[in-house]
Order: structure tokens, then sequence, then C-alpha cells
């Protein structure tokens, strides 16, 4: 148990600081993410050469960091993550199993990604809430024009919602895909204005660091820059400062935090579980 302890102890500082400089510069240092690798694989090694464990507790963090390596990429490339966050995914498979079969923590795997969706809605919509009211009077505004230029999709979509719920006598079914239609389509225009409104900044371009997200495409001398996910490199922003003074760009709410707070959730209900001798995943 001591060694699963040191493991948790290890992720929570490391995310701890990658939380304090996501939240103060925007970004993931790789240094975090990849020291985090390197300390909980060779803390692994070195406790299964000394306790003769045949090595499963260093070959289960390796299986770890193979499939978190594979859904890191998963979400950074379905434009989900951005790459700090990605890497801080990949990192955190070296530090979850804490069983020594393969099966058990599959099944821990599948409990921290539960916590770890559920967790990220919540708080995305609770940091979308405050940035809203915080910039009520853009937001407002903003909205407003939302609406006007999908108004052609809004008539689309309460006509869907109108034979939903005419459809809704026959089955009660009927009216839940009704509403869902619907809140979906509010929850877009809401997502829409929250980045159009909130989320769009006029930096200096001294300031612009590599990574960072244009808001538009931008020609700087005979180079067309585009706003793509990967962010602006070197070369980009020094062909950028020779030409403008000051660009707007995009920025992401912090989804660190979310990583430091299912982490948290997930070793409460482990510790629970195991002090019940219930646990949900058995070693």
């Amino acid at each position: 148990m001591y060694e699963v302890i040191f493991l948790w102890a290890l992720a929570l500082v490391w995310i701890l600081f990658a939380v304090f400089q996501d939240l103060k510069t925007r970004e993931i240092a790789n240094w975090i993410s990849f020291s985090m690798i390197i300390f909980a694989l060779g803390f692994r090694f070195f406790y299964s050469l000394f306790n003769n464990l045949n090595f499963s507790f260093f070959y289960q963090g390796l299986i770890g960091l193979g499939i978190f390596f594979v859904l890191g990429n998963l979400f950074y490339y379905s434009k989900i993550f951005a790459g700090g966050d990605a890497k801080l995914m990949i990192a955190l498979g070296t530090i979850l199993p804490i069983y020594s079969t393969f099966l058990a923590n599959v099944s821990l795997f599948f409990n921290f990604l539960l916590i770890f969706l559920i967790a990220g809605f919540i708080y995305i919509l609770i940091s979308s809430i405050i940035l809203s009211v915080k910039n009520f009077k853009s937001f407002k505004k903003e909205f407003a024009r939302q609406l006007k230029k999908n108004k052609n999709l809004m008539v689309i979509i309460f006509f869907t919602g109108l034979i939903f719920l005419f459809l809704s006598f026959f089955s009660d079914v009927f009216l839940l895909f009704g509403a869902l239609i619907i809140f979906s389509y509010f929850l877009y225009l809401y997502s829409k204005t929250v980045d159009e409104s909130c989320m769009i900044r006029q930096i200096h371009t001294e300031h612009l660091r590599e990574g960072d997200w244009l808001y538009s495409d931008l020609k700087a001398g005979k180079k067309l820059i585009k706003a793509n996910w990967d962010g602006l490199t070197l070369t980009d922003i020094k062909l950028i400062r020779k030409k403008f003074k000051k660009i707007k760009i995009r920025q992401g709410i912090p989804f660190s935090p979310n990583f430091l707070i299912s982490l948290i959730i997930l070793i409460i209900f482990t510790l629970l579980n195991f002090h019940l001798g219930n646990s949900l995943w058995q070693p």
C-alpha cells in the first residue's frame, strides 16, 4: 500500500505544479509530464527489483503508459486537449496502475476516465458561467449575434422539436429526443458565445509564446500563418513580431485543475472501498 501512496503523492505534487503554471501562463511545461513519467517508472523499477515482484509492478506502469499514450493522442487529435494536457494525461498512465492484474487496472482506468469526463463537464460549465457573468455585456451582445447568425438553423431545430413533440403522443421517448435536440442547440450557442466573447484577447506580440492560438489567419510578409490547433511556432512568432505590434489570440479554459480534481476523487473512492473491504477493483 505504501508504494501506491508514494505514486499518488508524486502525481498530486506534480499536477499541482502543472495547475499553478497553467493558471499563471496558460501552458504546461514538458518537464512536468516527462519528469513524472521518469520518476514513476524509475520508482516502479527499483521497487520491483528490491521486493522480488517479478517486475509486474514495473510492467503494469509501462502498460498504463502505452494505454494513456493512445488516449492522450486521441484527445489531442480530436481537438479536445491542448498539447500540455495530452502529455499530462500520458504521464498519469504511469501512476494509475495499482493492481497486479491487467483487467483490474483496466477497470481502474475506466473509472478514472468516467470521473474525469463528468468532473470535466461540470468544471467547464462552472468556469464558463463565471466567465460569462464577468463579461456579461459582451456575452449578451455576442449571444444576440449568434442567434441572428444561426436563425436558419434555429428554425430547423425548432421545427424538428415540434415533430418530436407531436410524436410524443405515441411514445414518451420522442419527447426526450426533442428536448435533447433543443438543449444541444442552445448549448452550442452558449459555448460559441462564451468562446467569442470571453476567450479572445488582444496582446502585444512581444508577449506571444510558442503554442499560442491565433484568432484568425495572419499574413506576415509572404507567408500566411494559419490559426490552427497546433498553435504558433517560434518561427511564426518571429515573423509576426516583425509585422505586427498587437494581434488577437484565442485562449482556452485551463483544464489542468480537472486532472487534480479527478485524481483526488479517484483516490478518495479507492480508499473508501479499500476501507470497506468491498473494492470496486479486485487486486
